[in-house]
Formats: structure tokens, C-alpha cells, sequence
């Protein structure tokens, strides 16, 4: 009898753990959709002169500045088309603020051609987003042939000597070289099906409780 009672609790423990992953998942997932929309009709307003506003994720501003060209960074990524290639980045001055400019992806070959660094600097059109955190399972930069898997910021620190604003400029625009990466809300949002699958866990577990429960006793 005690083991019996023993294995109802046990079980019974694990429904509700079950019941309240599913639920946590639920709020994760209403948090997530709050933030898709936030960032969708952020990504509607028209762009607003950076120096003149609160800086925030996904604001889409206009600006000026002095583009480093020197300390152009190739960071290994790939395009929309899943072709493999770099992603052209720049130390930028604004006034009198350093910050990271995401100009876009070129093909390996264009690496160091003189096309890549045709820009308008006075008239500057993108979208700011806070730098993400390296990937543990990216590689090293190997900084003495630029080639940069991740934007370390020690290891920015040491290519141009400076430091910089925690958000990135990602241009926008009709360049073709590089062409600029397309910011949008498509962020994983799957909270739904882990949901879904704890509250499957525990009303399967119920039922063949139940069922032995009815069984045996």
C-alpha cells in the first residue's frame, strides 16, 4: 500500500512539473509575440536622426559620420541565398561616438576591392540592434588576416584601439556591394510547440496513471 501511494505521488510530482513548463512556455510565448509586433512597427517608423533621439533596439535612424576604412573588419557569414562570403564592417565616428556600421555581405573574392568601399557617408539610412553574444561554438578571429568569425569585442578592442557603442548601425539602402543585410521581426519564437508538448507529456502520463490505477486496484 505504501509503495502504491509512493508511486502516486511520484507521478503525480512529475504531472504537475510537466503542467507548469507548459505554462511557463505560455507566457514566454505572449512575451515573444509582444516583442514580434514591438519590433514590427518599430521597423514601420520612418528613420529618425540618431544624435536627436533615445537610442533602442531596432530603431531605424538616419545620420552622418567618418567611416574607418582602414580597420574594415570581414566577418564570415552567409547570405539570404545561403551562400557563404563576409559581412563588411566599419568603425564609424558620430559625433564624437564610435559605433560598429553592418554595411552588408559581399562575396569572398571581393574581399580588399577598392568597389566595396564606395559609400555615401553624409547620408546614412539604418537600423540599430544591440550586438548579440558570441556563439561558443564559433572558431577564433584570426585578426592578422581579418577573418572574423564573431565581433569579439577584446578582439575589436585590439584591431582598432577603441571602443564602441553596444549597438550596431545595420545600413540600409540600394547598394549592391556590399549589399546590406535585411533587418526584420522573423525572430524563433517556438514557445507554442514547447508548450504543447509539456501539456502532451503530462495529459499521457495521466491517462496511463489512470489507466494502471484502474487496473490494479
Amino acid at each position: 500500500m505504501k509503495h502504491k501511494f509512493l508511486f502516486s505521488v511520484f507521478i503525480i510530482f512529475f504531472i504537475l512539473v510537466f503542467i507548469a513548463l507548459g505554462s511557463w512556455q505560455i507566457i514566454r510565448l505572449n512575451w515573444k509575440n509582444n516583442l514580434i509586433l514591438e519590433i514590427e512597427n518599430s521597423l514601420k517608423n520612418p528613420p529618425v536622426e540618431l544624435t536627436k533621439t533615445n537610442k533602442e533596439n531596432f530603431l531605424k535612424i538616419k545620420t552622418s559620420g567618418v567611416i574607418d576604412f582602414e580597420k574594415q573588419i570581414y566577418l564570415y557569414n552567409l547570405n539570404d541565398s545561403g551562400t557563404p562570403g563576409f559581412e563588411v564592417i566599419n568603425p564609424i565616428l558620430i559625433d564624437n561616438e564610435n559605433y560598429l556600421i553592418n554595411r552588408g555581405w559581399i562575396p569572398f573574392e571581393k574581399k580588399d576591392s577598392s568597389e566595396v568601399n564606395i559609400f555615401d557617408q553624409n547620408n546614412i539610412i539604418g537600423t540599430l540592434k544591440i550586438q548579440g553574444r558570441k556563439n561558443i561554438f564559433k572558431p577564433d578571429n584570426d585578426i592578422k588576416e581579418n577573418y572574423w568569425f564573431s565581433l569579439n569585442r577584446e578582439d575589436i578592442l585590439k584591431f582598432t584601439g577603441k571602443n564602441f557603442s553596444k549597438y550596431i548601425i545595420y545600413l540600409d539602402g540600394n547598394y549592391q556591394l556590399p549589399r546590406p543585410k535585411k533587418i526584420t521581426a522573423n525572430i524563433s519564437n517556438n514557445h507554442k510547440k514547447y508548450a504543447m508538448t509539456w501539456f502532451s507529456l503530462a495529459i499521457s502520463i495521466l491517462l496511463l496513471y489512470l489507466y494502471f490505477r484502474k487496473k490494479n486496484y
